[in-house]
């Protein structure tokens, strides 16, 4: 087992002001059903280096009625078609939507266009009139994911260590 020190953040209100610019012309933020195999090709370049492995152990049965549920909403990143990053929310048409998943391949880190996809992303699911929005992060994500979250308008709500196997 592992300990982490794990993060509970939330969102009670859509994000203010005008929606990010994008950094590059060629950036597209959009909602997108990916099938299994195209979703564990993203998520492992996505997910690899800060070790994300929940959809890993799930059985694929139960990740592909996930991903076809009208509750889990995807939005890619695109620059100039090539995918980049995406954000997976979970509870869509509930009071409290779940970011499940946030991030970027690491080719296109460092470059802004992470916090203009997950601000598309928020509005997107802002439309959906949740009462909230809530995400947790831990200690093996990107070192300025609360940083990138905070700066969104997302509040720490809890913090506690947790074990997970190793």
């Amino acid at each position: 087992m592992v300990d982490l020190l794990v993060t509970y953040m939330e969102m009670l209100a859509p994000p203010q002001g005008a929606p990010l610019a994008s950094p590059s012309s060629g950036a597209v933020v959009a909602r997108e059903r990916l099938d299994l195999s195209n979703y564990l090709d993203f998520y492992r370049a996505v997910g690899g280096p800060v070790q994300w492995d929940q959809r890993l152990s799930m059985a694929e049965a139960d990740l592909e009625t996930l991903l076809a549920s009208a509750s889990t909403h995807i939005h890619v990143l695109r620059v100039d078609g090539e995918a980049a990053g995406f954000c997976e929310f979970n509870g869509i048409e509930q009071a409290a939507i779940e970011l499940v998943h946030f991030g970027l391949i690491p080719a296109f880190q460092g470059k802004r266009l992470g916090p203009f996809l997950l601000d598309q992303a928020l509005r997107a699911a802002w439309s959906h009139r949740p009462q909230r929005l809530w995400l947790h992060t831990d200690t093996y994500d990107h070192p300025a994911a609360q940083s990138v979250y905070e700066r969104a308008g997302f509040r720490v709500y809890t913090q506690r260590v947790e074990s997970f196997p190793d």
